[in-house]
C-alpha cells in the first residue's frame, strides 16, 4: 500500500539548536503510526513539518505526492483541508457550544446549508458517543469528554491525515482507553492515515500498526508493536517499561551545572 506521508533525509533547527537530524518515515494510508520519544525529541516538530507550519532545514516532507515546504500559500490551504489535527489539551473554542465548535470546519471550509451540517455535526458526535452535549460548553464537560468531542472537530471533514499531539495526556484510564479505541475506529472507518505523538506505551501499542522512537534527533528504533515488546535495544526497553535506569537520562535540558546555577565555585 502506498505511502500518504514520505519524510525523507529531513534535518531541523532552531537557530543553532538541532531538533531532528536525517529523518526518514513513511506512513502508509490506512494505517495509524505512533511517534514515540522522550520530551524535547522532536515530536511535536515532525508534526509541525508535515502541517506545512514549519520547513526542514534539509530534506522534503511528501504529502499526497507533493513536498508540503515547496506549495505556495492556496495550495498549503488546500492541501490542509485533507489534514485534521488533534491538539494536547483538545484546544477547544470556550465560548462556543459543542454543536458550534464541531460545526466550525463545516462553515470555515464549505458552503454547506446548514441543514447539512447540523445532520453532519449530531453524526460525528454519535460517533464519539456525545450527541447529547451538543449545547453544552467546554466547562461544563470532563476532561475525556472534552478530548472526544475535539476528537469530533478533528474528523469533521473526514481528512485523509489526522494527526494527534498527545491525545492521552491527562485522561483518566478508563477515558485513555475510550480515546485510544476512538482513534483507531475512526481511522478505519475513514480509511485515513493517523499519526499519534504520544509518552503512552502501554495504550498506543494497542492501536497501532508501526512505531518509530526518537532520540536526540534520530530514529533509534521502529517496528510493529509485537517487535517493540520483544525488542532488547536498551533505549527502547527503557522507555517501555518506565525504567529509571537506562540510556536516556533525566536532566535540566540546556542547563549549567548546578554549582553554576547557585553562583557556587565549583
Amino acid at each position: 500500500m502506498s505511502a500518504l506521508v514520505e519524510i525523507q533525509d529531513v534535518n531541523f533547527s532552531y537557530d543553532q539548536r538541532a531538533i531532528l537530524n536525517g529523518i526518514n518515515m513513511s506512513f502508509g494510508k490506512g494505517k495509524v503510526i505512533a511517534v514515540m520519544g522522550g520530551s524535547g525529541c522532536g515530536k511535536t516538530t515532525l508534526l509541525r513539518l508535515i502541517g506545512g507550519a514549519l520547513k526542514p532545514t534539509r530534506g522534503s516532507v511528501k504529502f499526497d505526492g507533493r513536498i508540503i515546504h515547496e506549495m505556495n500559500q492556496r495550495e498549503l490551504y488546500e492541501a490542509r483541508r485533507k489534514m485534521g489535527v488533534l491538539f494536547q489539551f483538545g484546544a477547544l473554542f470556550t465560548d462556543m457550544s459543542v454543536f458550534d465548535n464541531v460545526a466550525f470546519q463545516m462553515r470555515e471550509h464549505t458552503n454547506l446549508p446548514e441543514e447539512i451540517i447540523h445532520d453532519l455535526v449530531m453524526l460525528k458526535l454519535h460517533a464519539v458517543g456525545l450527541r447529547g452535549t451538543h449545547a453544552q460548553f467546554p466547562a461544563e464537560l470532563s476532561g475525556g469528554m472534552a478530548r472526544r468531542v475535539a476528537l469530533a472537530r478533528t474528523v469533521a471533514l473526514d481528512p485523509m491525515l489526522i494527526l494527534y499531539d498527545e491525545p492521552f495526556a491527562g485522561l483518566d484510564p478508563i477515558s485513555l482507553s475510550v480515546v485510544g479505541q476512538l482513534i483507531r475506529k475512526l481511522n478505519d472507518a475513514l480509511g485515513a492515515t493517523s499519526v499519534v505523538v504520544t509518552h503512552d506505551v502501554q495504550e498506543s501499542l494497542k492501536i497501532v500498526d508501526y512505531v518509530y522512537f526518537i532520540a536526540e534527533g534520530v530514529i533509534v528504533a521502529e517496528g510493529t508493536p509485537d517487535e517493540i515488546r520483544a525488542s532488547d535495544k536498551p533505549f527502547v526497553h527503557q522507555f517501555v517499561h518506565g525504567e529509571i535506569d537506562g540510556p536516556i537520562p533525566f536532566q535540566h535540558a540546556g542547563a549549567r551545572s548546578y554549582a553554576q546555577d547557585l553562583k557556587v565555585s565549583a
